[in-house]
């Protein structure tokens, strides 16, 4: 008797949303608490900074050994342990008592939060064909835009009315709702487990054969430089605007969520367009917008234009452009591996956060008076970004890129 194949449909897409989400609503909900948060515990802007950093390098690493495991047991029973950890991390951050203990449970919140990106994405291609996986991942973008859009705006609000703890419970919530949709509504979608992902020489070939295929490459690094966009100014943002330019704390989320509908805008449009025309032309146009508009906010710092617009409205287009890049190059780097697509996922998540906690934390150490070090980096990495693809992708032969 042939096994029913596992359900799909809006119910699933949502959980995928929600445990794609997981990363993103980890970050931005208590952006707006890290000034709050260095005065609580009387440290310095670094410090609180590593609460950041130290999760996408948690993160980065444990999706190494999530994406070859779900290969080999299956995407369910990973996504199970990886939720019930992330939720009682993070009630532990709400009652931690200083930041080093607040760093640590960061730490276990990231290893637990990270399964949902890695497997999220696996989950979707191991549903979908490529081109189909990459226009459900756009939507999935676009939807989990909300979290960037309202997270600030409500963790600006729950900070202010109740403490910076709160943030730290409604992430709990979170976690729950999304641990009884694993119980109820994801069946295994790894219909064809590899006995031989978690051997040591298979292991390690596997990751070797992911690094050696340049496509794979450019398009990871797409990802990857896009989101050390995103991530420097989820380190900068609140310190430069609420410190700097002496934002009110309460009107900080209007300003990210406005970048983050950038983002929502620019997933929408690939979603539309990526089946029409591919998924090299979507990386191609994102990264374009992206290193053209970096380049001009930084531009625009370096010439003593220091005020809210002048940061927010650049990066917005930024956002539209790493709209476009993020969900047709995660389809772009995994597609093209179905029998090892927890593996490719997780190398994807591991350059993008490894490389992006990298930068969040120079970040951290470059901040100033001025607007320039958050700029420049968005500037910097958004070039890279285009210049890397150009060089690994498109100068490839062409029968050589997916979509």
């Amino acid at each position: 008797m042939t096994a029913a194949p596992p359900r799909s449909g809006p119910a699933v897409n949502a959980l995928l949303t929600g445990l794609v989400a997981f990363q993103a609503i980890s970050t931005d909900l208590y952006l707006a608490s890290l000034p709050t948060m260095q005065r609580v515990f009387a440290t310095d802007e670094a410090r609180v900074q590593l609460t950041l950093s130290v999760f996408l390098l948690g993160s980065a690493l444990m999706q190494l050994a999530y994406g070859p495991i779900s290969d080999r047991f299956g995407r369910r029973p990973v996504l199970r342990f990886a939720i019930a950890l992330y939720v009682a991390a993070s009630l532990a951050c709400a009652l931690a008592p200083t930041i080093e203990t607040l760093i640590l449970f960061r730490l276990l919140q990231a290893i637990g939060s990270c399964a949902g990106v890695t497997l999220g994405r696996a989950v979707a291609r191991d549903l979908y064909a490529p081109v189909v996986a990459a226009r459900v991942l756009a939507y999935m973008a676009s939807a989990m835009a909300l979290a960037p859009i309202v997270g600030p705006m409500l963790g600006s609000w729950m900070t202010v009315a109740f403490g910076w703890q709160a943030n730290f419970l409604f992430l709990a919530g979170f976690g729950a709702i999304c641990l009884i949709g694993l119980y109820t509504l994801l069946d295994e979608t790894n219909l064809k487990p590899d006995p031989t992902a978690l051997d040591p020489k298979r292991l390690v070939a596997n990751y070797a054969s992911l690094l050696s295929d340049r496509v794979f490459v450019g398009y990871a690094l797409a990802v990857t430089l896009a989101y050390c966009g995103i991530f420097s100014f989820i380190s900068g943002s609140s310190f430069t605007l609420i410190n700097v330019l002496g934002l009110p704390t309460e009107q900080f989320g209007f300003c990210f969520g406005a970048a983050a509908a950038g983002y929502s805008a620019g997933a929408l449009m690939a979603g539309r367009l990526i089946q029409r025309f591919g998924i090299e032309r979507m990386v191609i146009v994102g990264t374009s917008l992206s290193a053209t508009f970096g380049l001009l906010g930084a531009a625009l710092a370096w010439a003593g234009i220091a005020n809210v617009f002048a940061v927010v409205l650049p990066f917005i287009v930024v956002m539209i452009g790493i709209g476009f890049t993020l969900p047709a190059g995660i389809a772009g780097a995994i597609g093209p591996y179905p029998r090892m697509a927890g593996a490719a996922s997780a190398m994807v998540g591991f350059l993008q956060l490894g490389i992006a906690a990298a930068v969040g934390a120079g970040v951290g150490h470059i901040l100033d008076d001025t607007t320039r070090p958050m700029m420049t980096a968005i500037a910097v990495v958004s070039v890279a970004g285009f210049a890397t693809f150009w060089l690994l992708v498109l100068r490839m032969p062409r029968k050589s890129s997916p979509g």
